[in-house]
């Protein structure tokens, strides 16, 4: 994305389309990295996925290391906060936000993030996209993170109903 005020809107159809034919989690991930940042803007993503009642941060496409590969309880996690209301999250300064874990951002360069479930009923997971400055997304980058996040609920369900 050029600017933060240009529309990422004609690039998302095809984006969505390719997350949605992925075959694979990997696949998927690829897609992820390829197109959440360059839509959005954001300085790094997290893909989340639903384990029982734990947030399992299972990959990330980032400026500085986030979670990959760690399980947070969904009550103690942005993540499980999104997951659980069924509700996109806007956070412009985390560090004002009590739904925040803050150690868990001490050490990131996370200082404003988009979380959003993925589009199924319940959500198996959740996609993140953070930003190292305050940042107070607009609605056309909250639109394509949760469009994505849409396509990817929709893509790992199919994976979990036909596995290989």
């Amino acid at each position: 994305m050029s600017s933060e005020n240009e529309s990422p809107l004609p690039e998302l159809p095809d984006a969505i389309e390719k997350l949605v034919a992925a075959e694979n989690i990997e696949e998927l991930t690829r897609e992820l990295h390829s197109s959440v940042r360059r839509l959005t803007g954001a300085h790094g993503i997290a893909l989340v996925l639903r384990d029982g009642d734990l947030c399992h941060y299972i990959d990330e496409d980032a400026i500085g290391s986030l979670w990959k590969g760690l399980k947070f309880p969904m009550s103690a996690c942005i993540s499980g906060w999104s997951m659980l209301k069924q509700e996109t999250v806007c956070i412009p300064d985390i560090r004002l936000d009590t739904r925040v874990p803050q150690d868990l951002y001490e050490d990131t360069f996370v200082q404003s993030l988009v979380m959003t479930p993925t589009g199924t009923e319940p959500p198996v997971g959740a996609l993140g996209a953070y930003w190292g400055h305050i940042y107070k997304a607009p609605p056309n980058v909250v639109t394509v993170v949760e469009e994505l996040a849409r396509a990817v609920g929709f893509s790992i369900k199919r994976m979990q109903s036909n596995p290989p």
